[in-house]
């Protein structure tokens, strides 16, 4: 079976079956990693000899005749924010490495292993999460597979490159303001996340509370449901995580989305002028349309004050941010990623009326797109508004103004985290081109319908990921 670029589910059966053993998946995870990430530098850490008694015992279960588990054998790794027993959770910084390993998984590496994935390590990030670029002064930057000279985006660059490069096909990353959909676009793999509190954040490291979601990179729609389906369920040691009861989303891709009302945005001045129109580069806006076509979309909606969502977004992350750091940063700035430790400072100096006012703002912005969505189910969006701009590059020029790189990559995806909306990130068909992302929108707790709609698109032929081709870094 040639595993490179293979997907979860069907290496999965493969190894039920007994067609290959978890221990020759694991082997050639762990043989890509060596030969090719000093090129990428996704990890941090290869946790190889528990991967391969891991996958042992995954063989030995399948030769009792017992049922290994949905993802039996799948390799799998996660940003290093997420607790992994015995190794140290570094959440990008170097301050972290001084403390003592986890004694125990987070509830979402956990789930993974009990449907027999096999970790097989630690993935590269922007300190604290902070960062949409994963241009981390500590462990080196992440290089884009596509374009080794360009960013993979972030903070969970480590995740989309390494399943964009087929290392391995399954990853884990954080979304705060666009931490999963903005590399996923600009790697070309599916990034998801879910509605705020629908799954467990229990042993992983925080940026900012009110934000923080987690969710899976993976190159198709069937994979990300399934690793969906299985971090489902309420956990006690997460406070804000649902209980909701789970809703499998697997069994549904294949339905009609006849039924489904799919909408474009548009401002009260037009689509030129609409919040997700203004500012993107053409491409991104062809990239959308692509998307529309395919599925005949032909209704459109206003997001009201999206820009105004955005700017409290920033004034609450940075907020909230800055105060779980306060006490490292007085005493220990010098160990910050420069570009981190400025925008905590910057947070810690916002005024508290600032941050209670971006908090009543939210309330009110979240019941406007509550309305939204009673006329329509899922919306299109840009994921990000260009392709990934080149390691160390510092500004950019967007709708005729010269900007900052790393705060705008994330124009399009902070005013859905801003409320929790759950969003997937779809990579569309671009041969010869750098990869972009759309997004699919929809009301918290409609992950099954944005699955069901990209599960389409993927039949279409209109979003996939793309294999890597000649002039672009080329699998080993």
């Amino acid at each position: 079976m040639n595993l490179d670029l293979a997907d979860a589910v069907s290496i999965a059966a493969a190894v039920r079956e007994g067609k290959v053993s978890a221990v020759e998946v694991t082997k050639a995870a762990i043989a890509r990693i060596v030969a090719q990430d000093n090129q990428l530098n996704c990890f941090t850490a290869v946790t190889a000899e528990t991967a391969l008694t891991d996958a042992a015992r995954i063989d030995r279960e399948i030769a009792q005749g017992n049922h290994p588990g949905i993802l039996a054998g799948v390799p799998f790794a996660v940003k290093n924010l997420f607790d992994i027993a015995g190794l140290t959770t570094l959440a990008g910084s170097k301050i972290n490495a001084e403390n003592p390993a986890a004694s125990q998984d987070a509830t979402a590496v956990a789930k993974l292993k009990q449907a027999g994935a096999v970790l097989v390590g630690a993935l590269n990030m922007d300190e604290y999460a902070y960062g949409f670029v994963t241009e981390n002064s500590h462990y080196g930057a992440t290089h884009n597979p596509y374009d080794l000279q360009r960013v993979a985006g972030g903070s969970s660059g480590g995740s989309a490159a390494a399943v964009a490069a087929g290392l391995v096909p399954l990853t884990l990353g954080s979304d705060t303001n666009g931490s999963i959909r903005v590399p996923a676009a600009l790697c070309g793999v599916f990034g998801f996340k879910p509605t705020y509190g629908r799954l467990s954040r229990a042993g992983v490291a925080l940026f900012s509370s009110s934000f923080d979601h987690i969710g899976p990179f993976a190159r198709s729609v069937q994979d990300i449901a399934t690793v969906f389906d299985v971090l489902q369920g309420e956990d006690d040691r997460d406070p804000i995580c649902t209980k909701r009861p789970p809703e499998l989303c697997l069994p549904q891709l294949k339905q009609d989305i006849s039924g489904i009302r799919i909408a474009l945005t548009k401002s009260a001045e037009g689509i030129a002028a609409d919040y997700f129109t203004k500012g993107a580069e053409l491409e991104a806006l062809a990239a959308v349309q692509k998307v529309a076509d395919a599925i005949e979309v032909t209704e459109y909606v206003t997001i009201p004050e999206a820009h105004r969502a955005r700017a409290a977004a920033f004034v609450i992350t940075a907020s909230e941010g800055a105060n779980l750091h306060l006490d490292k940063l007085r005493c220990r700035p010098q160990d910050f990623d420069p570009a981190t430790r400025d925008r905590f400072l910057a947070g810690a100096l916002i005024p508290s009326s600032w941050y209670l006012q971006a908090q009543r703002f939210r309330k009110w912005y979240r019941d406007r797109v509550r309305e939204v969505f009673q006329n329509v189910d899922v919306i299109l969006a840009p994921t990000t508004p260009i392709s990934a701009p080149l390691i160390g590059q510092q500004t950019m020029i967007l709708d005729g103004e010269e900007i900052l790189v790393r705060p705008h990559l994330g124009l399009f995806t902070q005013p859905l985290s801003f409320i929790g909306l759950p969003v997937l990130s779809v990579p569309i068909q671009r041969p010869n081109a750098l990869p972009l992302g759309v997004q699919l929108i929809a009301a918290p707790y409609n992950e099954a319908l944005i699955l069901r709609v990209a599960a389409a698109l993927e039949v279409k032929g209109v979003v996939s990921a793309p294999v890597i081709s000649q002039g672009y870094f080329i699998l080993i």
